[in-house]
């Protein structure tokens, strides 16, 4: 007489389909490439819950010389993953050992990171969002604006991110700062540099078509001005692409001054992604 508790194959199928991990989870110091002889890391969180989630690619500042993916961790994934968002923080090369596009590469490696793995860590590749500070915003600004047919993402947001490297070059009266130099490594003003430095702008990019753009910018801004998100804000509404900008009134460069200041940035944030997501 058989066993009755014995159902065999199917038993084990019906295990596999209801029992996939559904915890919260994190994980840290995951290899997601490596370039140039470096390997590079990411940090990630997934909600409790069978997903799949949206999931917010955190892009660190630093002046393309500095940081690391555990800055951008602190002020954002906890309130990311209670709203339903999961979150990966990536590293990426860093200047002056390598310089633009290096970094432009590597957060676009991250992205197809991000879809290959969609089904292993209950990603939804149809709902990423970029998020970067400073250094960080500038990127997402530039691989948001490429738009390419690999690295599309479902939206973009920027913390005081320049978008037009003319105009700071501009503003430097041709004498740009160590860590811009060492980034894009020209200081001379010529035809070439600003050449060069056009094809570097995201500006240079913006056409309709393009994910929608949610800009956070504190109108005291001295590192990064704040003009640079006024302006980039009125290029994408002249091309038709959905555009927010959330000024900080007499916010410096930095959201964790923002922060102790008691703004409210983080919440209108990922309201923003809720409706923008939802559409």
């Amino acid at each position: 007489m058989k066993n009755p508790l014995n159902y065999g194959p199917l038993l084990l199928i019906a295990f596999a389909l209801t029992s996939g991990p559904s915890q919260a989870e994190e994980q840290v110091d995951l290899i997601y490439s490596t370039a140039a002889g470096e390997e590079l890391k990411l940090d990630l969180g997934v909600p409790d819950g069978p997903g799949p989630f949206p999931v917010c690619i955190l892009v660190h500042g630093g002046g393309f010389g500095a940081g690391d993916k555990r800055g951008m961790i602190k002020p954002l994934a906890a309130p990311l993953q209670q709203a339903g968002y999961a979150w990966i923080s990536i590293n990426y090369r860093l200047a002056p050992a390598h310089k633009y596009p290096a970094s432009v590469e590597d957060l676009e490696t991250a992205i197809r990171w991000v879809k290959t793995h969609a089904a292993a860590y209950r990603f939804d590749p149809t709902r990423i969002v970029l998020i970067g500070s400073s250094a960080g915003g500038y990127l997402v600004n530039k691989v948001g604006t490429q738009n390419r047919k690999d690295t599309r993402v479902a939206a973009v947001v920027n913390f005081y991110g320049a978008a037009d490297q003319v105009a700071r070059f501009d503003e430097t009266g041709g004498n740009p700062s160590q860590s811009f130099v060492n980034y894009f490594g020209v200081s001379e003003d010529t035809p070439a540099t600003r050449k060069f430095l056009a094809e570097a702008s995201p500006v240079t990019y913006v056409r309709p078509g393009l994910p929608p753009f949610l800009l956070l910018h504190g109108d005291a801004d001295k590192r990064v001005p704040y003009e640079q998100s006024v302006v980039f804000q009125a290029r994408l509404r002249e091309a038709g692409v959905p555009v927010e900008l959330i000024t900080i009134k007499d916010g410096k460069h930095g959201m964790a001054a923002w922060s102790r200041n008691g703004s409210d940035f983080t919440e209108r944030m990922i309201r923003w992604m809720n409706q923008t997501l939802a559409r």
